[in-house]
Formats: C-alpha cells, structure tokens, sequence
C-alpha cells in the first residue's frame, strides 16, 4: 500500500527494489509499491496551509492536533506528516486514539488501517479495514488496501480477488492495475504481471512508479534493454539515470542470490 523518500528518482527507484526484494524472496511489499494515497488511503478534507517540508508539516498538524484530539481530518492530516518523516509507529498511535474518539469514520479507519500494515500488524490492519466499508456501500480503495495486506502475508489469490472487486467499482484504475500486477509477480506469472501493468501504465493518471514497475517486471524476464527505455521514459535524464542504475544494481543483485542460493536482503524503504 511510507513510507516517502525526498528525491523523485529515488522514489521511484525503491519502488522497484522493494518489488523486486519481494518476488526474489517470495515475500511482499505491496502497500510500499505505491504510494499510500494509491493502496486504500482516504484524503482527509482540504485544510489550510500549504507546508511542504516534512518536518514543517509534522509541527504544524501535531499543534493542530494537540488543540483539538477530537477532529479526525487533522488527526488523518498528523498521522500523514508522522509517515513522511518516518514516524510510522506514532502515526498509528495517533490514528488509534482518533479511531476511538470516532469508531464510525470510515476515512480515519481507512488511514488508520494502513497505518497498522506499515508497521506489520497486518491481522489488526485487515480488521479494521473491514470495517471502513460495507458489504453494500464498498470504496474501492478500502478493497485495493486490502488486497495490499493480502499480498504482504502471502496470501495473493486472495489478493486478487480484492483487487478484482475494486476494479467492479473502479474499472482500469491504474493504482489497482498496479498492485494487481505486482501481485502476479509475487505469484511467480511474469507474463500476466506485465500484461497488468502495461494496462496500468496506458491509463490516464498512471505515475512514473507504475511504469517503474513495469521496466522492473521486464527486466525480471531478461528483456533489459527493453526495461531501460521504459525507465527512462518521461524523466529528466538525471532521474532516468538515476532510476535505470537501482534496476541495473537490483538485477544483478538477483542474479547473484540465484547462482549463490543466498536470499537478498530484503528492502527496509516501504
């Protein structure tokens, strides 16, 4: 479903560690292949200010939250500057104090939700988001969030499902194409994963990190000249450049623990 490195390149390009740690070692960070916003994330009600600095944001929503606990957009909006700055446990203590203060706001369970899997509760995380929705009133995004859970225990037919039942809601959205494809490659089908992805990188609104996983997907199958230009594509050269050395660094990395039998270490930057 971050977890948020400052460089875009730099994003980008963990976007594909993190895909590739996972289908090299049977593992997955699914929720940390997209952004948070695209795996299940509800944005909270537009509020003043337009702080970009992590730490700025972090002071300012933690003021705001402390003058009133009991909003739960700012609580979302705090919760989301903690993440930025890497403070993930705190973030999910923040949304679990505001869950309880308002146990029926599917937008602060949807956040506090993710919340839990980035820190590895993904039981609690599967709980919770459940209850975001209902059964007759589904939100795409809760069903994507969860299909991310899934897959980061290993459980990805399951995955698919969710996945597959957001895209009724949403059809080709490019955020669910994306986590359906990488789903596929956690799976071990390549060719099914590419295919999603390619889907998912044609639509309108697909980022740069659906098509970094695509160059990823790829590459995995030996086409790396093929991946290059997709990683390059749409960037400024210092970003393709930039982008194309983590592939180049994360295949090879590959290659190495399958002639060794070693397991790579696995991506700690979800």
């Amino acid at each position: 479903m971050p977890w948020s490195p400052a460089h875009p390149a730099r994003c980008a390009a963990s976007v594909a560690v993190v895909a590739l740690l996972a289908v090299a070692t049977g593992g997955c960070n699914t929720l940390g292949m997209n952004p948070s916003d695209a795996t299940g994330s509800v944005t909270a009600s537009a509020q003043p200010g337009a702080e970009t600095d992590p730490r700025r944001e972090v002071d300012v929503w933690g003021e705001r939250y402390r003058a009133n606990p009991q909003d739960p957009d700012v609580a979302i909006r705090y919760a989301r500057a903690l993440r930025a700055t890497g403070q993930r446990n705190q973030a999910a203590a923040v949304l679990e104090q505001a869950s309880i203060r308002s146990p029926k706001n599917n937008a602060l369970l949807g956040a506090y939700g993710r919340a839990l899997a980035e820190v590895g509760n993904y039981d609690r995380a599967l709980e919770v988001l459940a209850r975001a929705h209902t059964p007759e009133q589904p939100d795409w995004r809760i069903l994507s969030a969860q299909g991310a859970v899934l897959d980061e225990m290993g459980r990805h037919d399951q995955a698919q499902r969710y996945y597959a039942s957001a895209l009724k809601i949403a059809p080709d959205d490019p955020s669910v194409l994306s986590n359906l494809g990488l789903s596929y490659a956690l799976s071990k089908d390549l060719p099914r994963a590419e295919t999603t992805l390619r889907q998912a990188a044609a639509r309108p609104g697909a980022d740069a990190r659906v098509r970094q996983n695509l160059a990823l997907i790829v590459g995995l199958q030996g086409r790396f000249a093929e991946a290059e230009r997709i990683a390059r594509a749409e960037l400024p050269e210092a970003e393709a450049a930039a982008n194309v050395a983590y592939l180049r660094q994360m295949l090879a990395q590959r290659g190495e623990a399958k002639g060794s039998g070693k397991r790579p270490l696995r991506s700690t930057n979800l």
